[in-house]
């Protein structure tokens, strides 16, 4: 736990935000703020970033449009999550350590906290194990690839990664855009990147590349 110097949450209704209080509890410092503006992006604070999802914009998988755009400055978690609103497998793929349900007990809620702070996941142990075997399928994979073909899966980014799942979904640029948010240009530079890196012409190439590939590239570090 002392890795992390302070929780950070970004609460966005009127409502005491309870949790903060929990946190307190534990001897963690926490600060609430209203507006992703107020948040430090430097790293070397080390912090760690609670969102409602209550009160925030969701993309159509449920989660907070700002997860996606702060995963990659902060260890992310999601609170005030309302059950069966929210694509859980997505949330992991994206990076978000662990999710505390709006209708958990006080107690849960602190176990999870602490996980969480000490770099462990919190979510549902079936969806783990789902993960985990994919995670393995994986590997005994990469056992049978040829080594050009690993190469090429190490060379893609988290974020072009991320592109890939919403391209493969049939998202145009303008909605990954809105749902990364980053701009159609910025869209534009990682497709070209991606294109060069996979060797594929168009979309439709992409397509069927992440269709051979796609248990590997969710996983590939």
């Amino acid at each position: 736990m002392s890795i992390i110097n302070e929780l950070v949450f970004l609460h966005q209704v009127a409502a005491p935000c309870h949790l903060a209080i929990l946190a307190e509890s534990m001897g963690l410092k926490t600060r609430i703020v209203k507006h992703a503006a107020e948040l430090d992006l430097d790293k070397s604070h080390r912090s760690f970033c609670l969102i409602a999802q209550k009160g925030a914009a969701l993309d159509n998988k449920g989660i907070p449009l700002l997860a996606s755009r702060l995963v990659s400055h902060f260890p992310v978690a999601l609170y005030q999550v309302e059950r069966n609103s929210l694509d859980q497998e997505s949330a992991m793929l994206l990076g978000i350590r662990g999710l505390l349900f709006a209708d958990q007990r006080m107690d849960l809620m602190l176990t999870g906290l602490r996980k969480m702070v000490a770099d462990e996941l919190w979510y549902d142990r079936t969806l783990l194990s789902k993960m985990f075997r994919r995670v393995v399928q994986k590997l005994d994979g990469n056992n049978e690839m040829p080594a050009d073909t690993v190469a090429m899966l190490q060379m893609l980014t988290s974020r072009e990664r991320t592109i890939i799942q919403f391209v493969s979904s049939g998202a145009r640029n303008k909605e990954i855009a809105h749902r990364l948010c980053i701009s159609e240009h910025t869209v534009k530079a990682h497709i070209s990147s991606i294109f060069r890196k996979t060797q594929s012409r168009n979309r439709v190439e992409l397509l069927r590349w992440a269709q051979t590939y796609q248990t590997h590239f969710e996983f590939c570090s």
